[in-house]
């Protein structure tokens, strides 16, 4: 009988796989019940759990309760065998961030950006990168990965198309990101970043539908449908920033007219506070804070236009979920009710009747969080494929 040894290498990927996302999802855990929960055979799982030992991925952590026998040795993953970065690169700002495998934060950074020229901006990038990795302690396998969240269209090389907010065409990211730190990185848009962010570790836990809408500079939003991140047929899903709310409006840096983001984004309030003396977003939630009154009808109105541009999306996507994401996050007293009077008013009545309007847990930091998410994903696919 003739032994066909790639496919017993494939069975033994898939079920090592089986074994880590089982451990990964409900440690700690013994060997028993690994094997109970995933059907595989006891040997079999006892063999594949001490290649993840052996691989530092998985240790022994004491024994557990009995159920009648002898007391089970209880196996949980080891978050700190690697480490991941997460950036969101902004029009004004880099945020960055330094995970262990399971998410949780060893070190931030954040640093504004004066100049949107590729040049002065990948070296700021690349400034948070090394602060970063040097705060990475010791481990097995180091910087598993990188990714990195921008503002605009991203093809599946990693070159960033097009970001109309930073005035970028045909910026090789990935390949630059790359070739500086020896390690795989992902580029993806801003907003799908946050939505993964906020799905993994923030409002969209245990959401299996939700549109993450990013209010910053520009707007951008983040697709998860059915429990996984949608990017259409060319990756390019989400630019509901540049849907039209005015058919004659504004002109917007896309080339078209009366896009959303002139109306609702943080740049649009900047626009009109400036007739009140007044030219960044702390100084306004500052003046709202005090009472101001001019100030608040300020938020008032993008809330609306905020409003008017989710009930498009409740109608088109009918969601579990819209998440309020970015720097508009901090401005949530004085946008809240407008946004959600505005949805009610203009969204469909069926629609409306199960989808949650929230604001993202995580906060300004959903996209950077979920960047490092891919960058850690992406290291379990390769173990997986090893």
């Amino acid at each position: 009988m003739t032994t066909i040894t790639g496919d017993q290498a494939l069975i033994k990927r898939i079920n090592t796989a089986v074994v880590l996302e089982a451990i990964l999802r409900a440690a700690p855990l013994s060997r028993a019940q690994i094997s109970e929960s995933t059907g595989l055979n006891k040997a079999t799982v006892s063999s594949l759990v001490q290649d993840l030992i052996d691989n530092s991925l998985v240790r022994e952590i004491g024994r557990g309760e009995s159920s009648g026998g002898r007391k089970p040795v209880m196996l949980e993953f080891i978050a700190s065998s690697g480490y991941s970065i997460g950036i969101d690169l902004g029009v004004n700002y880099i945020r960055g961030v330094l995970t262990d495998l399971r998410g949780s934060v060893i070190a931030e950074r954040t640093a504004s950006l004066r100049q949107v020229e590729p040049e002065p901006v990948l070296l700021a990038l690349f400034r948070c990168i090394d602060d970063l990795i040097a705060a990475a302690p010791d481990s097995r396998y180091g910087i598993v990965g990188i990714g990195v969240g921008v503002p605009g269209l991203v093809d599946e090389s990693g070159t960033v198309l097009y970001a109309p907010n930073l005035k970028w065409r045909e910026v090789a990211l990935r390949k630059m990101v790359a070739e500086r730190y020896a390690v795989p990185v992902t580029i993806d848009n801003e907003a799908n970043c946050g939505a993964l962010g906020e799905r993994k570790y923030g409002a969209g836990r245990r959401i299996g539908n939700l549109v993450y809408v990013s209010v910053g500079i520009g707007i951008g939003t983040g697709l998860i449908l059915q429990k996984e991140l949608y990017k259409g047929a060319s990756g390019f899903s989400g630019e509901m920033g540049h849907l039209s709310v005015e058919a004659f409006g504004k002109p917007c840096g896309c080339g078209n007219r009366g896009c959303w983001e002139m109306y609702a984004s943080e740049q649009a309030l900047l626009s009109k506070a400036s007739e009140l003396g007044l030219n960044d977003l702390e100084s306004l939630l500052a003046s709202a804070e005090g009472g101001r009154e001019d100030v608040r009808a300020l938020f008032g109105e993008v809330g609306e236009y905020l409003g008017v541009g989710i009930a498009n999306i409740v109608n088109v996507f009918n969601p579990d979920a819209v998440i309020i994401g970015n720097r508009m996050n901090k401005a949530r007293p004085w946008i809240e009710d407008h946004i959600r009077s505005t949805v009610v008013q203009r969204a469909l009545g069926f629609h409306l009747r199960k989808v949650q309007l929230l604001f993202a847990e995580l906060g300004e930091r959903s996209a950077m969080m979920g960047a490092a998410e891919m960058a850690t994903a992406g290291f379990f696919i390769q173990l997986k494929s090893a």
